[in-house]
Protein backbone atom coordinates (compact mmCIF):
# COMPACT_ATOMS: atom_id res chain seq x y z
CA UNK A 1 0.00 0.00 0.00
CA UNK A 2 2.87 2.37 0.84
CA UNK A 3 4.41 1.58 -2.57
CA UNK A 4 1.16 2.49 -4.30
CA UNK A 5 0.97 5.78 -2.38
CA UNK A 6 4.60 6.52 -3.27
CA UNK A 7 3.90 5.90 -6.95
CA UNK A 8 0.79 8.03 -6.76
CA UNK A 9 2.66 10.94 -5.15
CA UNK A 10 5.45 10.66 -7.69
CA UNK A 11 2.98 10.68 -10.57
CA UNK A 12 1.23 13.75 -9.11
CA UNK A 13 4.55 15.58 -8.81
CA UNK A 14 5.45 14.72 -12.39
CA UNK A 15 2.08 15.90 -13.66
CA UNK A 16 2.40 19.16 -11.72
CA UNK A 17 5.92 19.69 -13.10
CA UNK A 18 4.67 19.07 -16.64
CA UNK A 19 1.79 21.49 -16.15
CA UNK A 20 4.19 24.11 -14.76
CA UNK A 21 6.44 23.76 -17.81
CA UNK A 22 3.52 24.01 -20.22
CA UNK A 23 2.22 27.15 -18.51
CA UNK A 24 5.65 28.81 -18.68
CA UNK A 25 6.17 27.86 -22.34
CA UNK A 26 2.73 29.22 -23.14
CA UNK A 27 3.45 32.40 -21.20
CA UNK A 28 6.75 32.89 -23.04
CA UNK A 29 5.07 32.34 -26.41
CA UNK A 30 2.40 34.94 -25.67
CA UNK A 31 4.50 37.39 -23.66
CA UNK A 32 4.19 41.00 -24.77
CA UNK A 33 6.96 42.12 -27.14
CA UNK A 34 9.68 44.33 -25.69
CA UNK A 35 9.13 48.02 -26.51
CA UNK A 36 12.86 48.87 -26.52
CA UNK A 37 13.62 46.08 -29.00
CA UNK A 38 10.80 47.26 -31.26
CA UNK A 39 12.15 50.82 -31.17
CA UNK A 40 15.74 49.74 -31.87
CA UNK A 41 14.59 47.65 -34.85
CA UNK A 42 12.62 50.58 -36.28
CA UNK A 43 15.63 52.90 -35.90
CA UNK A 44 17.58 50.86 -38.47
CA UNK A 45 15.24 52.03 -41.22
CA UNK A 46 16.28 55.61 -40.36
CA UNK A 47 20.01 55.02 -39.89
CA UNK A 48 20.20 53.91 -36.25
CA UNK A 49 22.37 50.99 -35.22
CA UNK A 50 24.53 51.15 -38.36
CA UNK A 51 28.30 51.69 -38.55
CA UNK A 52 27.68 54.87 -40.54
CA UNK A 53 25.34 56.13 -43.22
CA UNK A 54 25.14 58.93 -45.77
CA UNK A 55 22.13 60.26 -47.66
CA UNK A 56 20.70 63.27 -49.44
CA UNK A 57 17.62 65.19 -48.25
CA UNK A 58 15.41 67.44 -50.37
CA UNK A 59 13.17 69.68 -48.25
CA UNK A 60 10.07 71.43 -49.52
CA UNK A 61 7.69 73.39 -47.31
CA UNK A 62 4.18 74.78 -47.58
CA UNK A 63 2.50 77.26 -45.25
CA UNK A 64 -1.11 77.57 -46.36
CA UNK A 65 -0.87 78.34 -50.07
CA UNK A 66 2.64 79.77 -49.84
CA UNK A 67 5.40 77.44 -51.08
CA UNK A 68 8.79 77.85 -49.42
CA UNK A 69 12.26 77.64 -50.93
CA UNK A 70 13.57 74.15 -51.68
CA UNK A 71 16.65 73.03 -49.77
CA UNK A 72 19.05 70.18 -50.50
CA UNK A 73 21.43 68.74 -47.90
CA UNK A 74 23.95 65.91 -47.63
CA UNK A 75 23.76 64.12 -44.27
CA UNK A 76 26.41 61.83 -42.74
CA UNK A 77 25.57 60.07 -39.49
CA UNK A 78 26.37 57.47 -36.88
CA UNK A 79 24.35 56.60 -33.77
CA UNK A 80 25.99 59.36 -31.72
CA UNK A 81 26.84 62.04 -34.29
CA UNK A 82 25.68 63.60 -37.54
CA UNK A 83 26.57 66.44 -39.86
CA UNK A 84 24.23 67.96 -42.46
CA UNK A 85 25.80 70.21 -45.12
CA UNK A 86 23.63 72.50 -47.24
CA UNK A 87 24.10 72.21 -51.03
CA UNK A 88 21.18 74.40 -52.13
CA UNK A 89 20.14 77.21 -52.18
CA UNK A 90 23.47 78.60 -53.35
CA UNK A 91 23.60 81.42 -50.78
CA UNK A 92 23.62 78.86 -47.96
CA UNK A 93 26.00 76.38 -49.62
CA UNK A 94 28.61 75.13 -47.17
CA UNK A 95 26.49 75.75 -44.05
CA UNK A 96 26.72 72.82 -41.65
CA UNK A 97 24.59 71.47 -38.85
CA UNK A 98 26.72 69.35 -36.49
CA UNK A 99 25.29 67.12 -33.79
CA UNK A 100 27.57 65.26 -31.37
CA UNK A 101 25.98 63.27 -28.53
CA UNK A 102 23.44 65.73 -27.08
CA UNK A 103 24.95 68.98 -28.39
CA UNK A 104 24.38 70.78 -31.69
CA UNK A 105 26.07 73.63 -33.57
CA UNK A 106 25.51 75.61 -36.74
CA UNK A 107 28.26 77.11 -38.90
CA UNK A 108 28.18 79.11 -42.13
CA UNK A 109 30.92 80.42 -44.41
CA UNK A 110 32.07 83.73 -42.99
CA UNK A 111 31.23 82.96 -39.35
CA UNK A 112 34.23 83.09 -37.03
CA UNK A 113 33.05 80.13 -34.94
CA UNK A 114 30.16 77.63 -34.72
CA UNK A 115 26.96 78.76 -32.99
CA UNK A 116 25.43 76.44 -30.34
CA UNK A 117 21.80 75.73 -31.22
CA UNK A 118 18.91 73.60 -29.98
CA UNK A 119 17.55 70.50 -31.75
CA UNK A 120 14.10 72.04 -31.23
CA UNK A 121 14.77 75.12 -33.34
CA UNK A 122 13.10 75.00 -36.74
CA UNK A 123 15.44 74.57 -39.67
CA UNK A 124 12.96 74.67 -42.53
CA UNK A 125 9.18 74.93 -42.35
CA UNK A 126 7.95 72.34 -39.84
CA UNK A 127 11.26 70.42 -39.79
CA UNK A 128 13.32 71.05 -36.65
CA UNK A 129 17.10 70.72 -36.51
CA UNK A 130 16.65 67.41 -34.71
CA UNK A 131 14.38 66.05 -37.46
CA UNK A 132 17.23 66.51 -39.93
CA UNK A 133 19.90 64.95 -37.73
CA UNK A 134 18.16 62.32 -35.57
CA UNK A 135 18.56 58.64 -36.43
CA UNK A 136 18.49 57.06 -32.98
CA UNK A 137 15.19 57.33 -31.10
CA UNK A 138 16.23 54.43 -28.84
CA UNK A 139 19.16 56.48 -27.55
CA UNK A 140 17.04 59.51 -26.69
CA UNK A 141 13.71 58.05 -25.54
CA UNK A 142 12.40 55.46 -23.08
CA UNK A 143 9.75 53.29 -24.77
CA UNK A 144 6.61 51.63 -23.45
CA UNK A 145 3.98 49.65 -25.33
CA UNK A 146 0.72 51.59 -25.54
CA UNK A 147 -1.48 49.17 -27.46
CA UNK A 148 -1.89 47.94 -31.02
CA UNK A 149 -3.78 49.44 -33.94
CA UNK A 150 -4.38 49.03 -37.66
CA UNK A 151 -2.94 51.90 -39.70
CA UNK A 152 -3.66 52.01 -43.44
CA UNK A 153 -4.38 48.28 -43.36
CA UNK A 154 -1.16 47.41 -41.51
CA UNK A 155 -0.98 46.05 -37.94
CA UNK A 156 1.12 48.32 -35.73
CA UNK A 157 2.54 48.43 -32.23
CA UNK A 158 1.97 51.83 -30.62
CA UNK A 159 4.93 53.03 -28.56
CA UNK A 160 4.81 55.82 -25.99
CA UNK A 161 8.24 57.50 -26.04
CA UNK A 162 9.42 59.74 -23.21
CA UNK A 163 12.54 61.89 -23.48
CA UNK A 164 15.54 60.71 -21.45
CA UNK A 165 17.02 64.22 -21.28
CA UNK A 166 16.24 67.85 -22.16
CA UNK A 167 18.26 67.90 -25.39
CA UNK A 168 15.77 65.84 -27.40
CA UNK A 169 13.79 67.35 -30.26
CA UNK A 170 10.46 66.52 -28.56
CA UNK A 171 9.41 65.74 -24.99
CA UNK A 172 7.04 62.92 -25.91
CA UNK A 173 6.31 60.89 -29.05
CA UNK A 174 3.48 58.49 -29.85
CA UNK A 175 4.94 56.16 -32.47
CA UNK A 176 3.23 53.60 -34.73
CA UNK A 177 5.63 50.77 -35.75
CA UNK A 178 4.68 48.13 -38.32
CA UNK A 179 4.52 44.65 -36.75
CA UNK A 180 5.49 42.97 -40.02
CA UNK A 181 8.14 45.37 -41.36
CA UNK A 182 9.56 46.87 -38.12
CA UNK A 183 9.46 50.42 -39.51
CA UNK A 184 7.86 53.53 -38.06
CA UNK A 185 4.79 54.57 -40.07
CA UNK A 186 3.43 57.50 -38.07
CA UNK A 187 4.51 59.74 -35.21
CA UNK A 188 2.74 62.32 -33.08
CA UNK A 189 5.03 64.81 -31.36
CA UNK A 190 3.96 66.34 -28.02
CA UNK A 191 5.17 68.99 -25.59
CA UNK A 192 5.88 68.10 -21.97
CA UNK A 193 2.39 69.36 -21.06
CA UNK A 194 0.79 66.94 -23.53
CA UNK A 195 0.00 69.45 -26.30
CA UNK A 196 0.12 67.95 -29.82
CA UNK A 197 2.70 69.92 -31.83
CA UNK A 198 3.14 68.00 -35.10
CA UNK A 199 2.39 64.72 -36.81
CA UNK A 200 4.63 62.84 -39.25
CA UNK A 201 4.08 60.04 -41.75
CA UNK A 202 6.92 57.90 -43.14
CA UNK A 203 7.42 55.97 -46.40
CA UNK A 204 10.12 53.37 -47.16
CA UNK A 205 10.80 53.08 -50.90
CA UNK A 206 14.59 53.01 -50.36
CA UNK A 207 16.62 49.94 -49.40
CA UNK A 208 20.09 49.58 -47.88
CA UNK A 209 22.58 46.70 -47.88
CA UNK A 210 24.10 45.71 -44.53
CA UNK A 211 25.34 42.43 -43.02
CA UNK A 212 24.57 40.58 -46.24
CA UNK A 213 20.92 41.53 -46.45
CA UNK A 214 18.79 44.32 -47.85
CA UNK A 215 16.46 46.22 -45.53
CA UNK A 216 14.03 49.13 -46.04
CA UNK A 217 15.15 52.71 -45.47
CA UNK A 218 13.04 55.84 -45.17
CA UNK A 219 12.34 57.60 -48.48
CA UNK A 220 9.90 60.29 -47.36
CA UNK A 221 8.86 62.01 -44.13
CA UNK A 222 5.95 64.43 -44.19
CA UNK A 223 5.69 66.65 -41.08
CA UNK A 224 2.43 68.54 -40.49
CA UNK A 225 1.88 71.29 -37.97
CA UNK A 226 -0.99 70.46 -35.62
CA UNK A 227 -2.65 73.87 -35.12
CA UNK A 228 -2.07 75.44 -38.58
CA UNK A 229 -2.21 74.38 -42.24
CA UNK A 230 1.50 73.90 -42.86
CA UNK A 231 3.70 70.94 -43.77
CA UNK A 232 7.25 70.05 -44.74
CA UNK A 233 8.26 67.10 -46.90
CA UNK A 234 11.69 65.52 -46.57
CA UNK A 235 12.68 63.21 -49.45
CA UNK A 236 15.65 60.87 -48.86
CA UNK A 237 17.83 59.58 -51.72
CA UNK A 238 21.36 58.35 -52.57
CA UNK A 239 21.48 56.32 -49.34
CA UNK A 240 24.78 54.53 -48.62
CA UNK A 241 25.90 52.51 -45.60
CA UNK A 242 29.54 53.46 -45.09
CA UNK A 243 32.05 54.22 -42.37
CA UNK A 244 32.18 57.94 -41.63
CA UNK A 245 35.55 59.40 -40.64
CA UNK A 246 35.66 60.82 -37.10
CA UNK A 247 37.01 64.10 -38.54
CA UNK A 248 33.57 64.75 -40.09
CA UNK A 249 32.22 65.31 -36.56
CA UNK A 250 35.16 67.33 -35.23
CA UNK A 251 33.94 70.73 -34.05
CA UNK A 252 37.42 72.13 -34.43
CA UNK A 253 37.39 71.31 -38.14
CA UNK A 254 34.23 73.41 -38.55
CA UNK A 255 35.84 76.59 -37.22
Amino acid sequence: MRLAMFKGNTMTKLLNLLLFCLINVSHSAWAAPDATNILQASDRARGGGLPGIEWEILLTSRDGERIGETQRLIVKATDESSVAETQEPARFKGSKLLQVARSMWLTRPGLSKPIPISPRQRMSGQASNGDIAATNYAGDYDAQLDGNEMLDGEACHILALTAKHKRTTYDRIRYWVSVKRSVGLKAEFYSVSGKLLKTAHFEYANTIAHDGRRTPFVSRMVIRDAPIDAETTMEFSSVKVKKIAAAEFDLGQMQ
